[in-house]
């Protein structure tokens, strides 16, 4: 008999699946997120043999939009080719994209909506949108409406050269001006997070995926994608991960957003990257009507915002409270750790935040929610060894923190994230 929390049914997360992810300019330079989106999606519901008319709707992220396929969700399906009758629609959540997606189809299924969802998400940062000024993209609308060739060259003659630049996606804080980068090296400046601190857990990242991958642990997570257009290529691997890397090496990387007194290096940090990735949910009715095992249940989630002038990337800490309340647990209930590496800075920040006295009480706590073990923070590796696709990071993690919960027969991770915008998401799931 099925299980109920809260009143609602159990959401199982019955298969997980990502393709390698590689780095931005590399093997999928010529994909866009909408081939790599098709591409696991469509593996995913071959692997888990599911008749595709059973599947309610699809939910899938992008953060940095297709400007050709804006509905990115509705796209997947089309091009994947699945029933035109099933309903998608896309979100995002900055880095925790695909975290929103699975828990907006958890609700979902959990409120009697649907009963079969796959969620996930998609970004290519090698086909970022490139956009034109202002000033250019005035006078070419202006252009459009003119009727001689005189009429049409007489909007650009305004024109000064820096407006003929090409304009890449914003990368800075829309409300403070400062990027992500800058961001993460004011957190480590006043958090005390030394450079050894950083290049320690960057290493550990690199190590902990390098080692994964030897002992076959991704093999089941991750499918191999055929190249095109002459299908000659297959990428079966992520290509970011460095098991050969050492401590001496990471130390000598310079800074790059404070380039005299800072510490985050391109060694310490998640690299722009490509891929996608995606879960198959359901009811866990559905699932024991379909003969399924699942490979873990949602059991509780929470996000959280803080000021992106403060600590832009602390969200987590506030997220994570939230989070183990909801789930009637505390902290030294969990068995792994999930934490999201955008920056090494930004990882120590939030590990040291959740044990402070300090921040507690700057946060309103009675006391704080404890102490993280190091020896369970990301055991396959990090993103910053495994790379850092916007909108598919959270499906990766979740799918690689239950496998890993089987493989050591343990029973409970925390999955967490920061994002973009001051954000924070946390999420508790259960083998059991």
């Amino acid at each position: 008999m099925a299980r109920e929390r809260n009143g609602h049914p159990r959401v199982a997360i019955v298969r997980g699946l990502r393709t390698p992810f590689v780095k931005a300019g590399s093997v999928f330079s010529g994909l866009t997120a909408l081939d790599l989106g098709k591409a696991v999606v469509q593996e995913l519901v071959q692997r888990a043999d599911i008749d595709p008319n059973e599947i309610n709707q699809v939910v899938f992220g992008q953060v940095i939009p297709t400007l050709t396929a804006p509905s990115i969700a509705r796209e997947v399906v089309i091009a994947a080719g699945l029933p035109r009758k099933i309903e998608a629609f896309t979100v995002a959540r900055a880095c925790a994209t695909s975290i929103q997606s699975m828990t907006t189809a958890a609700n979902a299924i959990a409120v009697g909506e649907a009963e079969v969802i796959i969620a996930g998400g998609t970004e290519s940062m090698s086909d970022a949108p490139i956009f034109t000024s202002r000033p250019l993209a005035h006078a070419l609308v202006a252009s459009s409406k003119a009727k001689s060739l005189p009429e049409k060259l007489k909007p650009f003659q305004k024109l000064q050269g820096k407006d003929l630049l090409p304009v890449p996606p914003a990368i800075a804080e829309y409300s403070t001006g400062m990027t992500m980068g800058e961001s993460a090296e004011k957190m480590a400046k006043e958090n005390g997070i030394s450079r050894e601190e950083q290049d320690r857990i960057a290493y550990a990242s690199h190590q902990n995926a390098a080692r994964a991958w030897q002992e076959g642990r991704f093999d089941s997570e991750v499918m191999h994608v055929v190249i095109p257009p002459r299908y000659e290529d297959v990428a079966a691997k992520d290509n970011i991960v460095r098991g050969d890397t050492s401590l001496d090496a990471l130390g000598q990387l310079k800074p790059v957003f404070d380039r005299k007194y800072g510490s985050i290096t391109a060694g310490n940090a998640s690299p722009l990257t490509d891929g996608a990735a995606a879960l198959l949910l359901m009811s866990e009715e559905k699932a024991r009507a379909l003969g399924y095992e699942p490979i873990g249940y949602l059991r509780a989630h929470a996000y959280a915002a803080t000021d992106p002038g403060d600590q832009l990337l602390q969200g987590p800490a506030y997220a994570v409270p939230v989070a183990l309340k909801r789930a009637g647990m505390t902290l030294a209930d969990i068995d792994l750790v999930e934490m999201h590496e955008a920056f090494a800075a930004q990882v120590a920040s939030n590990i040291q935040a959740l044990a402070s006295p300090a921040f507690a009480k700057k946060a309103g706590w009675s006391s704080p929610v404890g102490e993280v073990d190091r020896e369970r923070v990301n055991v396959n590796g990090g993103s910053i060894a495994l790379g850092h696709p916007f909108g598919a990071t959270g499906a990766r993690i979740v799918t690689q923190a239950l496998h890993e919960l089987k493989r050591r027969n343990k029973n409970t991770v925390l999955c967490t994230v920061c994002a973009a915008g001051g954000l924070g998401a946390a999420v508790i799931l259960e083998r059991a």
